[in-house]
């Protein structure tokens, strides 16, 4: 029997508890889930340079995943544009059933490989793209289908699975293993491996921005201030980062369009928004190496 749908140990009587007993059990699961990402870090930092280097070199992130885990999946590629100003249209959500599983979670599309060919084949998959595919058992039919074409058009596969030599593992590159325990509710996987995974997702993600030189000092430089308090964020961001005030910070703010990275660059001695940004696509887009240069050039007067 796979972990994921193994019985906990404390799970006998668990309906017989007090709600304080169940609670606490329902917690030490989701802890123990949680550690098991510790086991994963070296292949999540290898999955999230992977990425770096699809999108680097013009290809999409494309998450492919069912159920309960293909939910995990698209919270993380939905607040990529956001977080870190990754064009829209670079990243992509493939899951099973569509539109109508965030209304009726179905199973059945979990198993539909028919389904899982069209999706590929209209999302035209290419060799620029890494494709990171996401399965609690790790033997999803849609979502394995999907990982084995995605390798079969040449493109980057990381897989993301609770059992280790799963079926999903074995298209991909990159293979991110969560062996989390037993669940307390039996194969109720949305619970401590949809916990893992999340995690995962937040590191690789985070990872993936750190890599695209969108963060720096702890602060998403490359964030999509289209609300207030993300404006009001983009102000603290550029203060803190330059030293300079709140006031003057919203006025090169206003100045940048409201691009922090290029706000900044006019604190540290851009003549012009233009000068700043072209400062910038010399360092591919990195704010700190933009930023080291022109404090050298302003110490040596070259």
């Amino acid at each position: 029997m796979m972990s994921t749908e193994a019985r906990h140990d404390s799970a006998k009587g668990f309906d017989q508890l007090n709600p304080a007993a169940q609670l606490r059990l329902l917690l030490d699961g989701q802890v123990e889930a949680a550690k098991t990402v510790a086991g994963a870090l070296t292949d999540i930092g290898e999955a999230a340079r992977l990425a770096h280097g699809a999108l680097k070199r013009g290809g999409r992130l494309i998450y492919i995943g069912a159920g309960s885990s293909g939910l995990m999946a698209m919270a993380d590629a939905l607040e990529l544009p956001g977080t870190y100003g990754i064009q829209r249209d670079r990243i992509v959500i493939l899951l099973a059933g569509g539109a109508d599983s965030l209304v009726d979670l179905a199973g059945g599309y979990e198993d539909d490989t028919a389904l899982a060919d069209a999706d590929v084949q209209r999302t035209a998959i290419r060799a620029d793209d890494c494709v990171i595919c996401v399965s609690a058992s790790g033997g999803t039919p849609y979502v394995v289908h999907a990982a084995q074409a995605a390798n079969a058009l040449g493109a980057t596969v990381i897989s993301m699975a609770n059992v280790a030599g799963s079926k999903l593992h074995e298209p991909a590159t990159v293979r991110i293993v969560l062996a989390t325990p037993p669940e307390v509710i039996s194969g109720s996987t949305r619970m401590g491996a949809g916990t893992a995974q999340k995690i995962a997702f937040n590191m690789f993600s985070t990872l993936l921005g750190v890599e695209l030189g969108h963060v720096m000092d702890g602060h998403m430089v490359n964030l999509k201030a289209d609300n207030e308090k993300l404006r009001g964020r983009a102000v603290r961001m550029v203060s803190d980062i330059s030293g300079i005030g709140p006031e003057d910070a919203e006025g090169l703010l206003h100045r940048a369009n409201g691009a922090v990275k290029i706000a900044l660059l006019l604190a540290a001695g851009a003549r012009d928004s233009a000068d700043a940004q072209l400062r910038l696509d010399g360092y591919d887009n990195n704010l700190r190496a933009a930023l080291d240069a022109l404090s050298m050039k302003q110490t040596t007067g070259t």
